[in-house]
C-alpha cells in the first residue's frame, strides 16, 4: 500500500469496523460469525503473518461502545491498514462465559454501570491482550478514598480533605462533630463552604454547604438531568448516614476544567461552567453542553501525565480546579472521551493507532514506523494603526438599593459585656464585631438578664439605660427567632453588634446619650440593623451586570460578527448583547476577580452583578460563595465609621456648628461650607436658606408622618397591609418614631448626624411605599435631600486637603490594589491562554483581559472620587477635558446606589514596549441610580467614549445593528485627548446620541429582553461641530438600565426599579505612566500620615492595663504599602516578569508599620 499521503498507517478504503449486533456501522454479523472471525486468528497462526490483522476489541456496555465519540474514534482507527475493530456484543459480555468471548490482540475495556468488571479481568488473564486501560486499577477508581490516596502518593495537589468512614469495625474513623458553620471530621476542621462527597465514585450526589453569613443552605449536585446539574437547598446540616469525604471548597470563579488524556503525552482540556454555580447546564443549538477548549500550563500537563501513569489508564478523564493560582485534581473518572470535537477524534485515533502498532506490529512482522509530522504553528493576527487591545477593566461599585439602615449607640460598663468582649478577642484590637446568631444570642441574653435584674432591684445605674436595653432586646428579638437561619431573618447577614473599648469612657455625651459621665473604662455598644439589599437592589445589580458586558470587545455584536467561528457554538449566548464577554470568560481569557466588603448588602450586590454579567441563573448564595471574595481582605473595602480619624471628627464638629445657626446662610457660611464652590453644594444651601428653620420643618413633617401612620394602624382596613419587602406598618412606625425622638435632642438642638438617616427613610418610602399616599412625603424628601446633599459629602472633608486626608484613611489599601492591578496586567502573559485552534477572530489568543470588580459602601466611593478629583492627577487649567469632567462631578449631588468608578487600560501593540504610548488609560464614572424627580435637573457629561461628527454621518437608522457589526473585536481607538467646547451649565433634559441597552417588561421566565440601537448624535445641539477636535472613534457604546418591573418576593407587590445613569467618560487619553506616578505619590503621602495615626493609637493602648494591640490580628492587621521603587533602567510600567512582591498575605490595612515596606495581596 502506498504511503505517499503522509499518513502511511491509514487505509483509504472502507474501515473494517465489525459490530456484533444491533446494526454495525460497516456490516452486520451475528455472534457466532464474530467469534469465528476472531477465533480464526488463533487457529491459523502458522500462516503468512504479513496478512495478519491486529484486532482491537471493544468490551464495554453497548451504550458506551455505540456512543458518538466511540464511533467517531473507532471509524478513524479502522483507517489504519492493519487494524480491525471488533465490538463485543453486550449480550455476550453479560451472559456468555469469557471463554466464548471474541478473541482480540488489544483490548479497550472499561467499567460503567452494570458492567461485569470481574469477567473482563478474567478474560484478560485468559487471553492476555495488550490493555489500553488497566482493568484492576478500575476497582480503585470506583472508590474516591482510593483515588485520593493514589493522588497523594503521586504528589499531585488536591484539596485538603478528611474521610468519614461509617464502618462499625473502624469506629476511630467515624468521629463527626457538626457546628453551625463548620464540621470536625476525625479532628480535622472544615469551615463552610465545604464539600461532602460520597466515597463511591458511582454516587454523584455531591453536596456543597454554605456559611450562614452567605445565606446558609447547600447546593446539591447530581448527574445531569435535562438542563439541570444541581439544585439549591435550604438544608444546612450534613448527611447522617453513609461514608463521605469532606474537603475544602476551592473558589474557582465559577468554571471547571475537564482534562482528557490519551496516553501520558497527550491531553485535551475544556472549560465548562461549574455545576455548583447555578445548576443550569448550558447547551448549544444541538443540545450539547457548551465547553471551551483551553490551554494547560506546563505544570498541569505534568499532572495529566502523572494521573495517566498512576492509574494506568491510557484514555482517562479527570477534573481540575484552578483556584488561588494553583491547580488541584478533585476527581478521576477513568475512561472518558471528549464530546463534539473533530480535532480530538482525529488526535485520539491517531495516538491510539500509533500505540497499538508500536506494541504489536513487531510481533506480527508488520512493516510500520511512526510518521513524523510538523507542529502546527498558529498564525495570529496583530493590531495595526491606532487600534488598541483592551487589557484591564477595574470598577469600584456601590451596593444596590437597601432597606433603611438603623443604629443605636449606648455606653456599657457591666462586667457581662466586658466578659463577652474578652471572650471573642476584643482586647487584641480594641474593637469587636458580632454577627453570628450564636454571638448575637449572647448579647440578647445579657440584655434580658440586666432587664430582669432591673425589675428585681431597680438599680438606678441600670435605670438610666433601661430604654436602651429594651430597644436592644426588641431589635434582637425582631422578626424571627435567632435559630431561624434563613436569609432575610436573623442569620447575621443584616444585623450586627459592634463593641469599641473606651479607656476613659465616653469623652462627651453623644447626641443620643445623657450628660452623665463616669470615670474608668467602658465599652461603646453600637447595634446596627436593617440595611438589607432589597429585591429592587438585586435587580439593579443584575441589570447593571448585564449592561456591563457591552463594554467588552464584541459587546454589541452577534457571535458571528465577533469572529466566533470555532466548532463550539455560543448556544444560549448567541445573538444578544455581551456575548463577547461571555465567550472571553468561558475560554479562560477573562481573568475575573470580584471583591466585596463584609456587609451582607454589598456581598449580595456583588453576587447579583456577577449573575447578570455572566448570564447565570438561580439563587445568589452559590454565586456569592464561588465568585465573590470577602474574607481576610484586611480593610481593603471595609471601614469602621465608629472609630473615625481626628480629621473627620473635626470636620463633623464644624459641620454641626454651621448647621446649628438659626439664621440665613451668609457669604461667610458659603465660604466655610463650600470652599470648593461646588454647584451641588451651593444649590442645596440656597434651598435650605436657614438650617435650623429647615430642620424645624423637617421635624414637623416627621411628626405629621408618624401621626398618619398611627391613624393607619388604628384603621381596621390596614390590619393586614403589607408594605414593601414584607415590612409592616408597626415596623415602619418604629423607624420613623425613633428618628423623631433622636433628631431633636432634649436640649432643643438638632442632631445633624441623623439627617442622612431621615433622607434614607423618606427616599425608601417615596420609592417603595408610595401606595400609602402619605401627605407631605415629597416635601420631606425635598428638604431632607437638600440637607443630606450638604452633610453627606462634606463629612468626608470640607476643604480639598481634608477631603484628601480622609479619603486616604478610607481607601489607601484600595488605591494600592488598583495600582497593583494596572501594573500586573501586562506582566503575567503565561496564564489563561486560549487553544490556538479556537482563536480565529481573536487578536491575541495568548492574551487575556483582567477584570477586577470592587463592591463597597458609600464611604469608599466618596473617598476614591475625592482622590481622583483633588489628588492632582491632571491640571484643570491645562487640560480642557479634565476641566469639563470636574465641572460635571461638581454638579453631581448624590453618589447613589450602584455608583460606578471605572478604569480601563488599553495596549497599543505597535508601540515600543518601553514607550509611554504603549498603554493608555480611560477613566469613567456614573452616579448610579436615578433618584426621585431627577430627570429635570440631573447634570450630564459628554457621554461614554463620545463619537466624532464623522461617525455621526456614518451611523445607520435607529434600531439597525449594521453599523455595530463593523466594529473590530478586541479593539478600541485611543490616541489624542478629546477637546469639547464647554457647555454651561452642564444640564440637559435629554442625552442625545446615546446607545442604550433597554430592559423591557417581559413576562417570560427568561427575564428581561434587550434591544440596542445607536441614535443619531451624542453631542448637544448647542455645540457646533467646528468646536470638536475628535479623532475617528467607533460608534458610541452607552448603556442605561431603565425602569423595569421586577419579580415579586413573597407577598410583596411589584415595585418600579429606577434606571441607572450611563457611564460618563471623565478622561480617555491618560498614559499608564501618568496614572502610576499619581498613585505612587498618593500612596507615599497616605502611608506617612497613616503611620502617624498608628503611633498615636498604639500610645493610647499602651497606657491601659489590658493587653496592647496585636497588629497581626485579623480585625485590623497591619500590612505594608506596595514597593513602588523600580530600577531606573526600565520604566515602572514595563516589567518583564511578575512582581516578586506579590504574596498571599492579604492587602494592606489603613495602618502601616513602615512607609517603605512592601505591599502584599493575594491576586
Amino acid at each position: 500500500m502506498s504511503q505517499s499521503s503522509g499518513q502511511g498507517m491509514y487505509n483509504s478504503g472502507l474501515p473494517r469496523f465489525l459490530v456484533g449486533n444491533e446494526g454495525g456501522e460497516s456490516r452486520q454479523l451475528d455472534d457466532k460469525d464474530m467469534r469465528n472471525i476472531s477465533g480464526s486468528y488463533g487457529e491459523d497462526e502458522e500462516e503468512d503473518q504479513s496478512e495478519r490483522q491486529i484486532v482491537v476489541g471493544i468490551c464495554s456496555m453497548m451504550k458506551k461502545s455505540k456512543s458518538k465519540p466511540m464511533t467517531e474514534i473507532m471509524e478513524r482507527l479502522c483507517k489504519f491498514e492493519y487494524i480491525t475493530v471488533v465490538i463485543f456484543p453486550e449480550e455476550v459480555i453479560l451472559h456468555e462465559p469469557v471463554e466464548k468471548w471474541p478473541l482480540c490482540d488489544c483490548l479497550i475495556s472499561f467499567h460503567s454501570k452494570g458492567f461485569p468488571l470481574d469477567k473482563a479481568v478474567g478474560y484478560a488473564k485468559l487471553r492476555n491482550p495488550v490493555l489500553i486501560n488497566d482493568l484492576n486499577m478500575q476497582y480503585y477508581i470506583q472508590d474516591r478514598r482510593e483515588v485520593y490516596r493514589i493522588l497523594q502518593e503521586e504528589g499531585i495537589d488536591l484539596p485538603r480533605y478528611a474521610v468519614l468512614n461509617r464502618d462499625p469495625d473502624r469506629p476511630e474513623e467515624c468521629n463527626l462533630v457538626e457546628g453551625e458553620d463548620h464540621v470536625e471530621v476525625n479532628g480535622e476542621v472544615f469551615h463552610k463552604p465545604f464539600v461532602e462527597k460520597p466515597v463511591s465514585a458511582e454516587d454523584h450526589n455531591v453536596y456543597i454547604y454554605y456559611p450562614t453569613s452567605a445565606g446558609g443552605g447547600s447546593q446539591r449536585l447530581f448527574r445531569k438531568i435535562g438542563s439541570r446539574s444541581s439544585v439549591y437547598s435550604p438544608e444546612s446540616t450534613v448527611r447522617k448516614t453513609g461514608s463521605y469525604i469532606y474537603e475544602e471548597f476551592m473558589p474557582t470563579d465559577g468554571t471547571d476544567v475537564k482534562v482528557y488524556t490519551v496516553g501520558p503525552d497527550y491531553a485535551h482540556a475544556e472549560a465548562r461552567k461549574s455545576p455548583a454555580l447555578d445548576g443550569k447546564v448550558e447547551r448549544d443549538s444541538e443540545g450539547k453542553e457548551i465547553r471551551y477548549p483551553v490551554m494547560l500550563t506546563a505544570m498541569e500537563k505534568l499532572v495529566a501525565r502523572k494521573v495517566c501513569l498512576a492509574f494506568k489508564q491510557t484514555v482517562c478523564g479527570f477534573d481540575l480546579l484552578r483556584a488561588n493560582g494553583h491547580s488541584f485534581v478533585c476527581d478521576v473518572n477513568g475512561f472518558s472521551f471528549v464530546k463534539n470535537s473533530m480535532k480530538y477524534y482525529d488526535d485520539c485515533a491517531k495516538v491510539l493507532g500509533n500505540m497499538v502498532m508500536r506494541e504489536l506490529a513487531p510481533q506480527f512482522h508488520i512493516p510500520w514506523s511512526i510518521p513524523m509530522e510538523a507542529e502546527d504553528i498558529p498564525i495570529v493576527p496583530t493590531t495595526s494603526g491606532t487600534m488598541m487591545e483592551l487589557r484591564c477593566v477595574i470598577a469600584v461599585i456601590r451596593h444596590g438599593d437597601r432597606t433603611p439602615k438603623q443604629k443605636m449607640k449606648m455606653e456599657v460598663r457591666n462586667a457581662l459585656f466586658f466578659d463577652l468582649f474578652e471572650k471573642y478577642g476584643g482586647y487584641k484590637t480594641g474593637k469587636l464585631k458580632l454577627k453570628k446568631p450564636k454571638q448575637l444570642q449572647e448579647v440578647l441574653d445579657i440584655a434580658r438578664q440586666l432587664l430582669a435584674e432591673l425589675v428585681l432591684h431597680n438599680d438606678c445605674e441600670i435605670e438610666e439605660k433601661k430604654s436602651k436595653l429594651e430597644q436592644l432586646k426588641t431589635v434582637l428579638e425582631m422578626e424571627s427567632s435567632l435559630n431561624d437561619n434563613q436569609y432575610g431573618h436573623f442569620s447575621g447577614i443584616n444585623r450586627k453588634v459592634q463593641l469599641t473599648y473606651l479607656p476613659n469612657g465616653q469623652p462627651k455625651a453623644s447626641s443620643e446619650e445623657e450628660d452623665y459621665q463616669k470615670e474608668g473604662p467602658s465599652l461603646l455598644l453600637v447595634l446596627k440593623w436593617g440595611g438589607e439589599l432589597t429585591p429592587a437592589g438585586r435587580v439593579q445589580a443584575e441589570e447593571l451586570g448585564r449592561a456591563f458586558r457591552c463594554m467588552y470587545p464584541g459587546g454589541q455584536d452577534s457571535c458571528r460578527s465577533l469572529g466566533c467561528e470555532s466548532p463550539i457554538d455560543c448556544g444560549d449566548y448567541a445573538g444578544f448583547p455581551g456575548c463577547g464577554l461571555l465567550r472571553l470568560h468561558s475560554t479562560y481569557r477573562h481573568d475575573l476577580k470580584i471583591y466585596a466588603s463584609d456587609e451582607g448588602r454589598v456581598q449580595m450586590t456583588a453576587a447579583a452583578f456577577a449573575k447578570g454579567l455572566l448570564a447565570l441563573e438561580g439563587e445568589l448564595t452559590p454565586i456569592l460563595v464561588q465568585m465573590v471574595k470577602s474574607a481576610n481582605m484586611n480593610g481593603l473595602l471595609d471601614s469602621d465609621s465608629d472609630s473615625l480619624i481626628d480629621c473627620q471628627q473635626r470636620v463633623k464638629a464644624r459641620l454641626h456648628e454651621i448647621m446649628q445657626k438659626n439664621k440665613d446662610f451668609s457669604e461667610e457660611d458659603y465660604n466655610k461650607l463650600a470652599p470648593t464652590g461646588s454647584p451641588s453644594l451651593v444649590n442645596s444651601m440656597r434651598v435650605i436658606v436657614n438650617p435650623v428653620r429647615t430642620c424645624d420643618q423637617v421635624h414637623t413633617l416627621i411628626k405629621s408622618l408618624t401621626c398618619q401612620i398611627c391613624r393607619r394602624l388604628e384603621d381596621p382596613k390596614s390590619a393586614d397591609l403589607q408594605l414593601y419587602h414584607s415590612e409592616t406598618l408597626e415596623l415602619m412606625l418604629q423607624r420613623w418614631s425613633k428618628l423623631e425622638r433622636d433628631f431633636r435632642m432634649k436640649n432643643g438642638r438638632y442632631d445633624i448626624s441623623k439627617i442622612p438617616d431621615i433622607y434614607d427613610c423618606v427616599k425608601y418610602d417615596t420609592q417603595h411605599n408610595s401606595s400609602l399616599s402619605l401627605e407631605d412625603t415629597l416635601e420631606l424628601f425635598r428638604l431632607s435631600r437638600a440637607l443630606a446633599d450638604i452633610i453627606i459629602p462634606q463629612e468626608y472633608g470640607i476643604t480639598k486637603a481634608e477631603k484628601l486626608d480622609i479619603a486616604s484613611a478610607y481607601c489607601l489599601p484600595l488605591v494600592k490594589k488598583i495600582q497593583l492591578d494596572l501594573q500586573r496586567t501586562h506582566e503575567d502573559e503565561a496564564v489563561n491562554k486560549l487553544h490556538p485552534l479556537y482563536s480565529r477572530g481573536v487578536m491575541s489568543p495568548g492574551r487575556h483581559v483582567r477584570t477586577r470588580l470592587y463592591f463597597t459602601s458609600e464611604s469608599h466611593v466618596h473617598s476614591l472620587l475625592s482622590i481622583f478629583r483633588y489628588g492632582g492627577l491632571l491640571d484643570e487649567q491645562k487640560d480642557e477635558q479634565w476641566k469639563q469632567a470636574m465641572d460635571y462631578l461638581s454638579a453631581v449631588t448624590e453618589l447613589n446606589y450602584m455608583t460606578q468608578i471605572v478604569i480601563m487600560l488599553y495596549e497599543d501593540n505597535n508601540k515600543d514596549p518601553s514607550s509611554e504610548e504603549r498603554f493608555h488609560v480611560e477613566l469613567h464614572f456614573s452616579p448610579g441610580v436615578k433618584g426621585c424627580k431627577d430627570e429635570d435637573n440631573a447634570p450630564m457629561g459628554f457621554g461614554f467614549r463620545p463619537a466624532s461628527s464623522e461617525n455621526h454621518e456614518k451611523q445607520t437608522n435607529p434600531g439597525s445593528l449594521e453599523d455595530l457589526s463593523q466594529d473590530e473585536p478586541d479593539r478600541a481607538v485611543l490616541t489624542e485627548p478629546i477637546n469639547i467646547q464647554r457647555k454651561s451649565p452642564l444640564i440637559r433634559n435629554r442625552k442625545a446620541g446615546s446607545m442604550e441597552a433597554l430592559s423591557e417588561s417581559n413576562t417570560s421566565s427568561r427575564g428581561l429582553a434587550y434591544r440596542i440601537f445607536p441614535s443619531s448624535s451624542r453631542q448637544s445641539p448647542e455645540i457646533k461641530p467646528s468646536g470638536l477636535e475628535l479623532l475617528s472613534m467607533p460608534p458610541v457604546k452607552r448603556f442605561s438600565v431603565s425602569y423595569a418591573r421586577h419579580p415579586t418576593n413573597g407577598f410583596e407587590g411589584c415595585s418600579l426599579v429606577p434606571s441607572i445613569y450611563p457611564l460618563e467618560t471623565l478622561h480617555n487619553s491618560l498614559s499608564l505612566k501618568q496614572v502610576d506616578e499619581f498613585l505612587t505619590a498618593l500612596c507615599k503621602n497616605g502611608s506617612e500620615s497613616q503611620f502617624k495615626r498608628l503611633k498615636s493609637l498604639s500610645a493610647m493602648f499602651e497606657s491601659h492595663s489590658q493587653p496592647s494591640i496585636d497588629v497581626d490580628s485579623q480585625e485590623t492587621p497591619v500590612s505594608t504599602p506596595i514597593q513602588l521603587n523600580q530600577p531606573a533602567s526600565k520604566p515602572v510600567w514595563y516589567t518583564g516578569s511578575p512582581s516578586s512582591t506579590v504574596s498571599s498575605a492579604g492587602p494592606s490595612s489603613p495602618s502601616v508599620a513602615e512607609p517603605s515596606s512592601n505591599f502584599g495581596f493575594n491576586e
